[in-house]
């Protein structure tokens, strides 16, 4: 059982490879908001994982009062947004294209961009008062992860409902519609992760890498079109729309928007 500390260099995160298990835990105080040098670790410790044999699981969790509560706001205006969305949906590949299986632990809020990047992995628990949303629609914007993702877990009907009308939901709702495995109390969140935990150690890295590819093979030439086609969407259209910039803007000047159609 070899253990290797942290990387002395995040600061956005932390990581803890304790084989066959590797923990990486948010920590951008106060509410985990995904900027993009978080982005950068958390696609700099995916990479330094995957290349590891003998880790066959990846815990994601939240420290202090959230999970995330999604994408730094600021890094959606103009100049920025470009960059923004092809580093985190490199994240969101690299979730996507692992060969570890990999866990979410979601408590206080997974909220837009943090919702995305627990939905992703393959098993999610979540506190049943966690507060689960994408309410990038509130800005004039859209999720594109979820535009592409989010029916498949949850159904046609309801993935419409939460991306069209943002509204939020406690982690016991979402794991009823199928956006986590499973909701536990506040107290037993870390028991519910590391019972799951506990199966999986036991258990073949190669044969967990080999199911896990022959289980996603169809899911994912699916994931990666439907992505690529919602960031064109995004940058030839959305972007394209006065709203989304008065959306982004009333967001950052904390008043309400003032939407034109157009």
């Amino acid at each position: 059982m070899g253990s290797t500390s942290a990387a002395s260099d995040l600061r956005r995160l932390m990581l803890e490879i304790a084989s066959p298990i590797a923990r990486i835990t948010l920590h951008h105080p106060p509410l985990n908001v995904i900027d993009i040098p978080m982005m950068e670790e958390l696609a700099h410790s995916l990479s330094e994982i995957e290349g590891q044999p003998d880790i066959s699981v990846v815990v994601l969790s939240g420290g202090g009062k959230a999970f995330s509560v999604g994408v730094d706001v600021a890094a959606h205006t103009p100049d920025k947004v470009e960059e923004m969305l092809t580093k985190f949906h490199s994240v969101i590949r690299a979730l996507v294209a692992t060969k570890k299986v990999t866990i979410a632990a979601v408590h206080g809020y997974g909220l837009g961009g943090g919702a995305e990047l627990a939905m992703m992995c393959d098993i999610v628990y979540t506190t049943e008062s966690a507060q689960w949303g994408f309410p990038e629609i509130k800005l004039g914007c859209y999720p594109p992860v979820a535009c592409t993702a989010l029916a498949a877990l949850v159904g046609q009907k309801r993935a419409a409902e939460l991306i069209l009308t943002g509204r939020t939901i406690a982690g016991k709702e979402a794991a009823e519609i199928g956006l986590a495995n499973r909701s536990a109390r506040e107290d037993e969140l870390t028991a519910a992760v590391e019972e799951c935990v506990g199966h999986l150690r036991k258990l073949s890295p190669a044969a967990l890498a080999v199911a896990k590819k022959a289980s996603y093979a169809w899911d994912s030439m699916h994931f990666d079109k439907g992505l690529a086609r919602a960031e064109r969407i995004y940058f030839d259209d959305l972007m394209k729309t006065a709203d989304a910039h008065e959306g982004i803007r009333a967001f950052m000047e904390k008043r309400e928007p003032k939407w034109t159609g157009k």
